[in-house]
This record gives C-alpha cells, structure tokens and sequence, in this order.
C-alpha cells in the first residue's frame, strides 16, 4: 500500500467481535481472530453489496434494512469468533444446556441463537422502550406537553444506555472486545490518512470515529426524541407498540445522518457527531499491538484494487 495516497474517507467499516476483528469493504468482508495458539485467523467472504435491491440503496428507506442486515451479519460474526478464538468452549455447559443439546441434537445451536436474539431484543424493548416510557409517565400530572415529555423520556434512554455501556464495560471480557473495537477504528483512519497499515502506524490515529455503531445509536435515541413526540401518551403498552412501528423512520433518519456525519466536514456536522465521539470514550479502548495487527489482517483484503470503489 502507498504511504503517499491522498487523504479519503472510506466506506469500509467493521465491528469488534471475540479476539478480533470483521471489516465490511465493497466486494469483500474479512475477519482477523486471535487463534488459542496466538496465531490469526483470517476468513473472507463476498460483502454482497455489488449489486443491491432498491430497498437497500434509496434514501431513508435504506436505513432499517441496512441496519438489520448489518446487525446479522455482525451476530453471525461474533458467533463464529467465539468458535475460533475458543471462547465458546471455556466453560462447561449446564445441565440445562446438556438436556438441550441432547434433545435438539445437531439443531440445538441453532435454537440457542435464536433464544439468545429473542432475550436480547426482548432485554432492549424493555431498557429502551418500555421503562423510559413507564418513568416519564409518572410525570404526565405535572407535565402537558406531548414534546417536553418525549424529550424527556429521550434523555432517560440516553441515561439507561449510557450506564448500561458503563456497566458492562467493567466485565474484563466487555473491555477486551472494546479494545479491539479501538483497533477496528485506528485501522480505518491510519488508511484514510493514506498512511500503509503497520501496528506503529495505526497506533498513532485515533480509536473514535464519526460512523460508529455508538454514535449511530445515539442518534437514534436523539431522533426518537423529535419522532415520538407525534406519539400519544395514552397507556404505557399503546406508547410502546407505536413506538415500535416507527422505530423504522427513526432508524431511517439516523442512518442518513450518520452517513453524511461520515463524509462531511462542515461545523453543524461535526457538532452532531460530537456527542456520539464522547461516548465512544466508553464502548472503545487503546488496543495492543496484537490486536491491531488482528484489525490490520480484517482491512486488507477489503480494500479494492480500485480505489474510488471505497470512497464514502
């Protein structure tokens, strides 16, 4: 790689998994894992973004399939990491487990996915959605306003994720993975610097970055704040619901948002992106040189031979 190409900014990006690292670029997907014996593993894949339906490439109607095609493939990621890095076979199975397992046969994986992304979502509706909506409710004497009470049932969301990230931040395992979430971000910008990706290199950039994952959620409860405010306060359980069917557009202005926060420069985007950058100080760590090198293996084969094809 040259170490004089011009200064971009670049549509690949990636996410942490367990040991390592998965980077998305336009043709190939890559991901870095931390073998038992301290080797890397290093798997690619097509990113199955060269020829996208409609739904996935028109604005504000992008955002949610988007959104959700990343989150698999970020889940799919991460199980697999799990695998490789031997994370998955440290502890012993339970009792429950082993009845399971022993019941289902070859399908028992599958269903233990499948429960883990149902109390995972079910965990989220009920941090994100339903409790922010019961605290603020308590307030409907006092308060009349539709917005004022959106606004604050936005600022409680962003209180439970904040302490939620804070929290889980303390697990040594968490803070593991959020190093590698650094390294993922020191990655991209040393090859948007136009610098060649060696550890030395990348350990000089910064670990935030404008198109992250934090900042995109954050966003997300910021919006929410503006497009719920059009929703009713009646019952606890109507609020929910139809927050849960425009949880779409929420997610389809955000994603806009982050994308131009991604390729823009301009002050009011940099004052936007700003929030999600301190909070960054929470979900990513400075990574090791073994991390980074981990990073470094994920990026290279998604960067293409062509290099407009990455440009954001």
């Amino acid at each position: 790689m040259s170490t004089n190409q011009e200064r971009k900014k670049t549509s690949i990006g990636g996410s942490a998994v367990i040991e390592g690292v998965m980077m998305r670029g336009p043709h190939t997907s890559a991901m870095g894992v931390r073998r038992p014996d301290g080797t890397i593993d290093c798997s690619q894949w097509p990113s199955g973004l060269d020829h996208r339906p409609w739904y996935k490439t028109t604005p504000f109607v992008r955002g949610v399939f988007n959104f959700i095609d990343s989150m698999v493939s970020s889940y799919r990621c991460l199980m697999r990491s799990a695998e490789i890095s031997g994370f998955a076979q440290e502890e012993e199975p339970s009792a429950l487990e082993k009845k399971i397992e022993k019941a289902l046969g070859d399908r028992a994986k599958g269903f233990f996915n499948v429960l883990v992304t149902v109390l995972g979502m079910a965990l989220a509706i009920v941090l994100f959605a339903a409790l922010p909506t019961a605290l603020v409710g308590l307030l409907r004497r006092a308060v009349s306003s539709g917005f004022v009470l959106s606004l604050t049932e936005a600022v409680v969301k962003i209180a439970i994720f904040v302490a939620y990230i804070w929290l889980v931040a303390l697990m040594p395992d968490i803070r593991r993975t959020f190093e590698y979430h650094g390294a993922e971000h020191k990655t991209i910008a040393c090859y948007e610097a136009g610098e060649e990706l060696t550890v030395e290199n990348v350990k000089r950039h910064s670990r935030f970055h404008p198109r992250c994952g934090t900042s995109f959620i954050l966003i997300v409860l910021i919006v929410s704040a503006l497009v719920f405010s059009f929703v009713g306060w009646g019952s606890i359980l109507t609020r929910v619901l139809l927050k849960l069917i425009c949880l779409p557009i929420v997610i389809g202005i955000a994603y806009e948002i982050i994308k131009l926060a991604g390729r823009s420069d301009h002050p009011v985007m940099c004052a936007i992106s700003q929030p999600g950058l301190w909070l960054q100080r929470l979900t990513t760590r400075e990574p090791d040189a073994g991390q980074i090198e981990c990073a470094i293996a994920a990026m290279l084969p998604c960067i293409p031979e062509n290099a407009e094809e990455d440009r954001w």
